[in-house]
Order: structure tokens, then sequence, then C-alpha cells
């Protein structure tokens, strides 16, 4: 028996959205770069590099996902400009979005997503020692809005749904992975 009705097509992400969205990962990423005066200090020879994020394999039911283009700024942080730059030393990062749910809870539990890594090594050793040494310290930044007791129990608050959310994938990925075998 068919549906009484179609069912609408999921509402494409915006042309406003999507900048927009991607201009406060931006802002997010640097404000951590910047509590790091090393991080940016180790930008700084790459300059004028681009780097694109893009998520492989994204399920074609969800709204499309435009690549994250990023540039390296003088001052060792990214900007987002509208077209990747052009030239030597770029590097296109492909994160394996298949699930995106798997994807988001392994990201809440600290797993690392599948990457696919290509272009220049040197710029590709940064990025791989950023990732590798960087963290938000959220705790501090909501100290300075809230005060350090508050801050302290939100960030407990916070480690405990992680813990649990983590839980909850690691059992869910068994599942997965026998139900792909």
């Amino acid at each position: 028996m068919p549906a009484p009705w179609p069912m609408p097509p999921l509402p494409a992400l915006t042309p406003l959205l999507m900048p927009a969205l991607q201009d406060r990962l931006v802002l997010l990423i640097n404000h951590v770069l910047s509590r790091e005066p090393i991080a940016a200090r180790r930008l700084q020879p790459l300059a004028g590099r681009g780097l694109v994020v893009h998520l492989a394999g994204w399920p074609a039911l969800l709204p499309a996902v435009p690549d994250l283009v990023l540039g390296v700024t003088p001052a060792g942080l990214f900007e987002r400009p509208e077209a990747a730059p052009a030239g030597a030393g770029g590097l296109r990062i492909e994160v394996d979005a298949s699930n995106p749910a798997r994807l988001a809870l392994g990201a809440l539990g600290g797993e690392l997503p599948g990457v696919t890594v290509q272009g220049d090594a040197a710029f590709a050793g940064e990025m791989h020692w950023l990732m590798d040494n960087l963290r938000w310290d959220i705790e501090d930044d909501l100290a300075g809005i809230v005060g350090p007791l508050p801050a302290r129990q939100l960030a407990q608050f916070g480690r405990a749904l992680r813990r649990t959310l983590s839980g909850l994938a690691q059992r869910m990925a068994p599942t997965a992975a026998g139900s792909a075998a």
C-alpha cells in the first residue's frame, strides 16, 4: 500500500547557513590555536597554504555538506577563503562520514575518524601534530563566564556525558562491524 502522501525531500542547507556555520567553526579552531602559542608558531611557516576538508561517503539522504576550505594566515591561524589557495603545498583531508551518527558519537568519545590525507607531507605532519596536541579547555573558557565552581561542575557533567556516549558508541561498534561482515 503506497504512502498516503509523498515524503517531502529534506531541505538543502542554505547558501547562508553553511558559510555561517563554517565561519563559527574557524573561530573555534582559531580560539584553540591562540591559547597555545607554539601551535600558531608552527603554522606560521605554512602561511598561504590551503587545506580542504571533505566528508567522504556522506549519505545522499542527508543535505549535502560542502567542503571546508581553510587557508593558513601569516599569524599562524586559519581563515576561510572563498576558494582553496592555488599553488603547491596544499593539503586535502577526506574524513569517512559514511555513518554520521557513529562519526559524531566517536568524536564525543575521543575516537579519531578514518581519514585519508593527500598533499604536502610537511603540512600533513604539522596538522597531525596539532590534532595530537591541541585540546579545547572548555572548563577554562566557562570559568571566565560563570566562575570557576560552576565551570568545574559543568565540565564534570560534560565528561560524564562523554563517557556515557563513548560507552554507547563502543557497544554499538561491534554490532555495526558484525553486520558489515
